[in-house]
């Protein structure tokens, strides 16, 4: 097995376990009685946290959506990786980003910003009370503004797990993996000092888009390696005329 997708995997797994935990002992409450106060989020409208990380990132997010669209459906051959492999990265930030608002959507949890212990109007229930609907406004389980950079960390994958073995660097694929994590970080941190999620969230948020590009890049494989190992034989048979050609010549 590749070890940089033993890496991948089991760090996936290592952040499942350390969520539940975290889960398990109600800290996501104690954290944002951290920050907040029974008035509420003072940093909840701060300008550069509103604005500019919330929703600057959120736009910023969106132009690079575009521009990894753009980079999948080019047409030239020489932009790194396969056509093929550029679309299936694509096509695995989307649908991490529609995991993420499927379960946001169906979500019955309202946000710390209207819980009543910080100034709200409904009582603070965990997202496992599945169907307990606490009278707020709900859908706030997992971090949405997080999935900004999360769903991007399928752009490692060509590099950690690639599809043919032809000398990739892996540092390309964790510079793009730490990138991702970076952004995503960043914006679920903005939220939770905003109100908007507790810790937890962020964590669901990354492991929804992590499960959703291993699990997709893991069953894309079979159909990418197709047009990989004919790129590969039309190689070895380019060299291989080559060399008839150049023995042939020889007298």
């Amino acid at each position: 097995m590749n070890r940089h997708r033993q890496y991948l995997v089991r760090g996936w797994l290592a952040l499942l376990l350390l969520t539940l935990m975290w889960d398990a002992t109600g800290a996501d409450v104690t954290v944002m009685r951290w920050i907040g106060s029974p008035t509420g989020f003072a940093l909840q409208h701060e300008w550069w946290l509103e604005r500019v990380l919330h929703d600057g990132l959120r736009q910023a997010a969106t132009g690079v959506m575009v521009a990894v669209w753009a980079w999948a459906l080019w047409p030239a051959k020489r932009l790194g990786l396969p056509r093929s492999e550029r679309l299936t990265v694509a096509v695995l930030s989307v649908l991490g980003l529609l995991a993420v608002n499927l379960v946001k959507n169906a979500s019955a949890t309202s946000c710390p910003w209207d819980w009543t212990i910080f100034g709200g109007q409904v009582p603070a229930i965990s997202h496992w009370a599945w169907g307990v609907f606490d009278g707020g406004p709900g859908r706030c389980f997992p971090g949405g503004h997080a999935s900004s950079g999360m769903a991007f960390v399928t752009l490692a994958l060509p590099w950690l797990w690639p599809v043919a073995r032809e000398g990739r660097a892996p540092s390309t694929g964790w510079w793009w993996l730490a990138a991702a994590l970076a952004v995503g970080l960043l914006a679920g941190f903005v939220q939770t000092l905003r109100g908007a999620h507790p810790p937890s969230h962020t964590a669901w948020t990354l492991l929804i888009c992590g499960g959703v590009s291993l699990a997709g890049w893991a069953l894309a494989r079979r159909w990418l390696a197709s047009p990989a190992q004919a790129d590969v034989q039309r190689q070895i048979n380019g060299h291989a005329g080559d060399d008839g050609a150049q023995h042939a010549a020889l007298p």
